[in-house]
């Protein structure tokens, strides 16, 4: 095999495609500072205990696992950075109050989680801890939505909102193994009435019931006030039906976007405890944006605090949105006149790009559109128009 094939649904980003991710990292964190969020850089590599303490199979599977030659002890390459950042805030922050917390770096992934996906994707996200209200749900919510305005993308954008205690209302207290569970869970997410029948067929009423209704419960918002009826018989779902509808009532009210429901949603890590929603955007095969509430993500280390975030692929991103121009420059000759020197240099310190020409190499075609030039005039050297 030649020495410059990458692995599969691994690439390399060339010049115009990674100028746009970091303009685009650089604007997401700049709009979940402008909320209060602190920048937190959590290492790529961990101990695999850590890494993976209440997971959950799922991001299991997902991680790349080794060995420390150090320690001999087990390591993984993190596929997702939520159980991270839940550490730093028990550990290492340990504050009292509300932390929020941002990242943006590379996760890996044994496998794309989805059709055409990289399995290196580069992962924004923020996360509020402390806080158990609504308010921090909205806010995650809107903090979201503006990440994509900066982006660019505001037109035909949906908010897919789902509640994980709907699912588990229904489940209490049926005797159920983890591999039916999952075999549960899938037939829900592919809304495969069938196999979900024969799943269910000796459950209680009010969970096979509930369970197979929760297929038909997406749509508009009128899909809560099914729900309420369908689901009358496990009453412990009516906190979350009430939230869906706070919450969408005051996104709709500040960010004016299309909300929709999935009440059978279950895709994404096992940590969700409560709302959870995606954002999809036109171009994307999938939700673009996934988050939600996480309140026991924090247990295992100790400290178990109100947790609710979200989180996008940056490269994922930038293939939903048009080529950025090329970066206005100026051209400059290569010389050693100290004149010419200062000129450009004074030029970048400004903020400027200029591109010294090398000889021999004047009409090649680079990254930058020099839409001006450097030129001498009368021993002054100006900036003028091409």
């Amino acid at each position: 095999m030649s020495a410059w094939v990458l692995p599969d649904h691994i690439a390399d980003v060339l010049p115009s495609e990674a100028r746009h991710i970091e303009e685009l990292r650089r604007q997401l964190l700049d709009t979940a500072r402008g909320y209060g969020y602190e920048l937190v850089m959590p290492p790529l590599l961990e101990h695999l205990e850590s890494l993976l303490s209440g997971t959950g199979e799922a991001l299991d599977l997902q991680t790349f696992k080794l060995v420390d030659q150090l320690s001999g002890r087990s390591m993984g390459l993190r596929a997702d950075t939520t159980p991270q950042v839940a550490r730093i805030d028990a550990h290492l922050l340990n504050r009292d109050g509300v932390a929020r917390l941002c990242y943006c770096g590379p996760v890996l992934h044994t496998r794309p989680d989805r059709p055409h996906a990289t399995r290196e994707p580069l992962q924004f996200g923020a996360e509020i801890y402390g806080h158990a209200g609504l308010e921090a749900d909205t806010e995650t919510l809107l903090l979201a939505l503006d990440c994509l305005d900066a982006a660019g993308l505001r037109e035909g954008v949906i908010v897919d909102l789902a509640d994980a205690r709907i699912v588990r209302a229904l489940f209490a207290g049926v005797p159920v193994d983890a591999a039916v569970l999952a075999r549960v869970h899938a037939a829900l997410a592919a809304k495969d009435a069938s196999e979900l029948a024969s799943l269910t067929k000796d459950f209680p009423a009010a969970s096979r019931d509930g369970l197979r209704a929760l297929i038909g419960l997406y749509g508009d918002v009128s899909v809560l006030d099914e729900a309420a009826k369908a689901l009358e018989g496990t009453p412990a779902v009516a906190p979350a039906l009430a939230d869906l509808r706070q919450i969408a009532a005051g996104l709709d009210e500040v960010a004016g976007r299309q909300i929709s429901f999935d009440l059978a949603d279950l895709r994404g890590y096992a940590y969700y405890s409560g709302m959870r929603f995606g954002i999809y955007v036109p171009g994307a095969a999938d939700s673009l944006v996934r988050g939600g509430r996480y309140d026991e993500v924090g247990a295992v280390f100790g400290r178990n605090r109100p947790a609710v975030g979200f989180s996008l692929d940056v490269r994922e991103l930038v293939g939903v949105l048009p080529a950025r121009p090329l970066r206005a420059a100026i051209r400059a000759p290569w010389s050693d006149a100290a004149g010419l020197r200062q000129a450009i240099a004074q030029l970048r310190k400004s903020g400027e790009t200029v591109v010294c020409v090398l000889p021999g190499h004047g009409s090649e075609i680079d990254e930058f559109h020099c839409d001006r030039e450097l030129v001498e005039q009368a021993g002054q050297w100006s900036v003028r128009t091409i």
